[in-house]
């Protein structure tokens, strides 16, 4: 290996300012939801001069939304396409996907930002923008790695998958679609937002939606009405205590660093619509947070029996019982065992590159590993150079140093995994 590294930490020394530059276009290139066509374009581009065999296709046919995992209310996806790009090996290697997604969350008060959100500018060995970090950075240090190999002319035994998709802040659609395009792997690595941690497991999440009704009345005779907030809030302290009940099993090293393993967040509640009327109605929405270790009909179906035991004892709910739907995206869980050979790999080079041990951890976010892993059957270990804590926010930025080390990692991590041929 020590050839091999040599020649990889060189060429990526070297292509530190060429890094740069391409993160730098590819955060100038807004790619919100249904605008992630010209970013993606500067990725095909980029994996064409590699030499990489192309895959780019729209996805959205009746395949796709059968499909029993298929949960997304995006109507078009046209001029929004997926991309795969392939190193062919000499076959008789374990192959790798590398997985990555072009779609960036909004960039919300713009008045929050300190310069423009899509400006890329490059500040004390931070570049700035939305996506930065969640996840342009992470992709870049994927290419970088390709072509860290490509230019050092090292040829692999195993298929080298990279993925570009869309649709993953809004329920993973785009993986999807590449796995049911028949797109599996002995194993993956997905660069998201880490702080450099290595994460095997990886919550999933769903949302959902309750309506609580109570009786209007004036304002002035309020005990004349049952108000739908004070309903709600009911509703609330008991969804508490079942995330407390949910999370007590979760209590172990890898989430340590976690104070909420699965959380069951409410996001919004809409009731009223006058001062000095009761409410009749509250709406609920949340996100409820997936275990690795279950279904997602069994963490479904812990929320199911909470509400249905709601309007079993409390009288007013055997009147008017809360109504429970699930809508919108769902992520599923994944999970790997710390001891699997792709954790032990990519933990061997790590090491290598920084001179310690990494720290493994349970992401605190659901990612597209859950599709990889569940429905592709592909072990998945997250792991990206980005910052926890800057993903969606304003100011996000990413430390090109971190880039520049992922890239090394991934890069001796696929020469490891894919096995390379003898010079």
């Amino acid at each position: 290996m020590d050839m091999y590294e040599d020649k990889i930490r060189t060429w990526l020394d070297d292509s530190r300012t060429k890094a740069i530059q391409l993160l730098q276009k590819l955060v100038q290139e807004p790619s919100k939801r249904g605008q992630e066509g010209s970013a993606q374009a500067i990725v095909v581009e980029k994996c064409r001069q590699l030499g990489l065999e192309i895959d780019l296709w729209e996805i959205g046919d009746e395949h796709l939304r059968n499909h029993p995992h298929f949960y997304c209310d995006r109507k078009d996806f046209k001029g929004n396409p997926n991309l795969v790009a392939i190193k062919r090996g000499t076959g008789t290697g374990k192959s790798i996907i590398l997985n990555g997604h072009i779609d960036v969350v909004p960039e919300g008060d713009h008045s929050a930002w300190q310069d423009d959100p899509y400006s890329g500018r490059l500040i004390d060995g931070k570049v700035f923008g939305r996506g930065t970090t969640d996840m342009k950075g992470g992709n870049v240090s994927l290419l970088l790695a390709i072509e860290a190999i490509v230019e050092s002319g090292i040829q692999l035994k195993g298929d080298v998958i990279f993925q570009s998709v869309i649709e993953e802040e809004s329920g993973g659609a785009g993986t999807l679609a590449a796995v049911i395009r028949g797109y599996k792997a002995d194993g993956a690595i997905i660069p998201e937002p880490t702080n450099m941690k290595l994460f095997p497991l990886q919550q999933g999440s769903m949302w959902f939606r309750l309506i609580v009704t109570g009786k209007s009345a004036h304002g002035g005779t309020r005990y004349e009405g049952v108000s739908a907030i004070d309903k709600a809030m009911l509703v609330m302290k008991e969804i508490k205590q079942l995330e407390q009940e949910r999370n007590e099993p979760l209590r172990h090293s890898l989430y340590k660093n976690v104070p909420i393993p699965i959380p069951i967040n409410i996001g919004s509640m809409k009731s009223g619509n006058w001062p000095s009327s009761v409410p009749d109605t509250a709406v609920l929405e949340g996100r409820f947070g997936i275990a690795p270790s279950e279904t997602m009909e069994q963490a479904q179906n812990s929320l199911i029996q909470l509400i249905e035991a709601m309007n079993e004892r409390d009288e007013w709910f055997k009147e008017k019982p809360i109504k429970l739907e699930w809508f919108g995206a769902r992520w599923l869980p994944g999970s790997l065992e710390t001891d699997h050979p792709l954790m032990k790999t990519i933990g061997t080079n790590y090491e290598l590159v920084k001179g310690k041990e990494p720290v493994v951890e349970a992401s605190p976010w659901a990612t597209d590993g859950g599709y990889l892993s569940t429905v592709g059957s592909t072990p998945v270990v997250v792991f990206g150079p980005g910052e926890t804590k800057m993903a969606h926010d304003a100011n996000e930025y990413i430390e090109v140093d971190r880039m520049m080390e992922a890239a090394k990692i991934i890069a001796l991590t696929i020469i490891d995994w894919c096995e390379a041929e003898q010079l």
